[in-house]
Formats: structure tokens, sequence, C-alpha cells
């Protein structure tokens, strides 16, 4: 399969990329064995595989060569190519796809790498860092996108601006959002921008086993630990392995809280609202509608004011017995939520195979206090 056509296959993928150092962390896996790393990446569902080349990485040629022996996916030859020598290197060793470091080209060289690139029949990933060349990007015509959120030059990291340029980044193109992906709600963070995937490198590099890492960050549902009111129990949910904490901000909700209390950036934060929302910094608003003084059965989830998903809830304080049939049904991302628990919530997975699963009452020992083992365990349950 071509690597244009991997990434830009249905649902929400990701690159996983080879390479024993950097200049920014050091030594990651300096003994590395690439041929056993690629195996590991195809069996944990990459959608294609990155290869560095480039000796700072501690990389070279034969790297990507073995790479091409080990495994049948699509490969991404990355180092800083600049002629059209470097991309019949990169296509004699193996390569499908090479890296166009706007960075380091004008558009003039782009614009000729490109063409290179075409006649020899490889993709192309086009990495832009900020505004500026991101617009040169899609002026180019470059059919993947990717955006970094390392700047090259100081190795700082800022996810916030990747993800706005994500959002902003042409809907026709493939687009890859690249570096600083630790957790999965941070790839779930990239994908609700609009990413097709994440690039990930140094995570998987440090990780003991890289194959389970990589299927750890892509796998599916997110686990969200609701109606949190104090941060004592917030902090227990993320160190259990919350992948998102939800916030009530409804009157009428035992549960009730007046404020988003603080959590970091390896987890999404959802307010939830019935009726009527408030601007608030929340990664997501789930959002009920007001039914004869309660909420509505099921809500939508907004990303920057968007829907992005449906939740499938049970009626207020009735039974639904179609509950997960109708889950199953709901095209697009479905938050499972509603009578789950420890006991349920494999049996749900495996009926409906949601986007994310809800619970408050099954971590509670009173609304809105949590009982801390019983938190861990609906998170363990839910994983």
């Amino acid at each position: 399969m071509r690597f244009r056509d991997a990434l830009s296959a249905p649902g929400f993928g990701a690159i996983a990329e080879f390479k024993r150092r950097s200049p920014s962390a050091g030594d990651l896996r300096p003994d590395g064995d690439i041929a056993e790393v690629a195996r590991a990446y195809e069996s944990g569902r990459a959608r294609a595989m990155s290869v560095l080349v480039d000796e700072r990485f501690g990389g070279t040629w034969d790297d990507l060569r073995t790479a091409r022996a080990a495994t049948k996916l699509p490969l991404l030859a990355k180092g800083f190519f600049s002629t059209p020598a470097h991309l019949e290197q990169a296509r004699g060793a193996g390569a499908d796809a090479v890296l166009i470091l706007l960075r380091d080209v004008n558009d003039a060289t782009a614009t000729a790498l490109l063409n290179v690139a075409r006649s020899l029949g490889l993709d192309t990933l086009v990495e832009a860092h900020d505004a500026d060349e991101l617009a040169r990007a899609a002026k180019l015509d470059a059919p993947v996108i990717g955006v970094n959120a390392r700047d090259l030059s100081t190795f700082s990291i800022d996810r916030r601006g990747q993800l706005e340029l994500v959002a902003g980044a042409p809907k026709d193109r493939v687009v890859i959002a690249e570096s600083g992906i630790a957790t999965r709600a941070q790839a779930a963070a990239a994908e609700l921008a609009g990413a097709n995937a994440v690039l990930v490198g140094s995570t998987l590099m440090r990780a003991a086993d890289p194959g389970a890492k990589l299927r750890e960050l892509v796998a599916r549902p997110l686990v969200k630990v609701c109606g949190l009111t104090r941060q004592e129990d917030v902090d227990v949910a993320i160190d259990a392995g919350a992948d998102m904490v939800g916030f009530i901000l409804a009157a009428e909700s035992p549960r009730r809280t007046d404020e988003l209390l603080d959590a970091p950036d390896t987890v999404l934060r959802v307010a939830v609202f019935v009726g009527e929302c408030e601007e608030t910094d929340a990664d997501l608003v789930q959002f009920y509608g007001r039914e004869n003084g309660h909420r509505s059965r099921d809500a939508v989830l907004l990303h920057r004011g968007e829907r992005v998903g449906t939740v499938v809830d049970l009626p207020w304080a009735e039974h639904d017995p179609s509950h997960l049939e109708r889950a199953k049904a709901t095209p697009g991302r479905v938050m499972l939520a509603g009578g789950l628990g420890p006991d349920n919530v494999g049996e749900a997975i495996a009926a409906v195979r949601p986007w994310a699963v809800d619970s408050a009452r099954s971590t509670e020992q009173s609304p809105g206090i949590k009982h801390h083992d019983a938190l861990r365990l609906w998170v363990e349950a839910a994983r």
C-alpha cells in the first residue's frame, strides 16, 4: 500500500518512527534492532514507519534497507533532503515516501523535489512548523502535510500551537501531527483537531515494548471519569490512567462543580453542560439538551464549537433496553455513557466498539465524591 493511501484510510492511525537518538533528547535506544522494532510496529497496527537516516539521529541508509526487508509497512525516509540525488538514494534504499522540510528549502526547491519524488514513484511528507510554512505547504499543493509541534531551531514543543495549525490545515489534504505525543489523550487531541494520524518517535523508542506502546496510543475506547469536584480525585483519576476527566457545570446536578479543576495536557478535560453552554478552556464539551427539567437522553460532543461525536446515554432515571443497540447503530465517534461500571464495561465495549466510555456513579462513594479504589477499578476494567 502507498504511504498516502495508508494514512488516508478511514479512522485514525500512527506513523511509528525509529531513531536511536535525537539532538533534543540524546540517546533513546542506541543499540536498537531496527528489524525487531519494524516487526513490532507492524504488529502494533502502525499505518506506516518512519526511519531516520541521518547520523545525528544515529541513523544510516542501511537502517532503511533493513526495515524494508523486515516489514511490509510503507516506509518514510526522514533526513535533511534538498537534492534529487537524496530522493534517488531514498528510493534505492526502499523508501515509499520522503520528508521535505519547508524550514530548510525555498518554494522553488520544494516544487522541484515534489516533482522528482512524483517521477520516482515516491510520496512526500511536507513538514511545516508555523502558519507561514503551513500556508506554503497548502500553496505547493502538498498531498500530505505534517505539522511539527517541535521547533527544530530551539527543540521546544508547542502542542497548543500545533493543534491550532492542524485545525486550520486544508481539509482536502492528509494531515499528520508530529512530535509531543506521549499519551492516548494527546493523540486524541490531534485527532479531534483534524489530523489523520500522529507521528510518534521518542515515546516509542523509550518504551520497553515499542509495539505495545503504539497499540496503547491508538487504542480505543478512551476512558472518562466524570462528576469530578475535588482536585484530589482528579489527581487519582489521572494516576489510574484515565484519558478524560469530566466536570459537570449544570445547576441541577448533585455532581455540579463551579470550575474546571487543574489537569495536565496528558489528559483531556471535558466540560458537561445541560441546556446552555458557557465559554471554558475545556478540550471538549459534552452538551445535553434539557427535557422536562432534566438532561436529555443523549448528548453531543463539541470541539471548538463543532460537533465531533455523540454521547449515547440512558434516559434520566430510566432504563433503556436498546441502549447498546442504539450506540452500535450511531455513526461517527460514540461516547458510551450511562449504567456502566467495572462489571459490565468490557461486555459493552465488545458489543459497541465505542470511541470512549464514561462513568460517574460507579466511581463514587457519594455524589461528587470519588471512592479511589472504585475509580481505579473502573479505569482498569475499561482500558
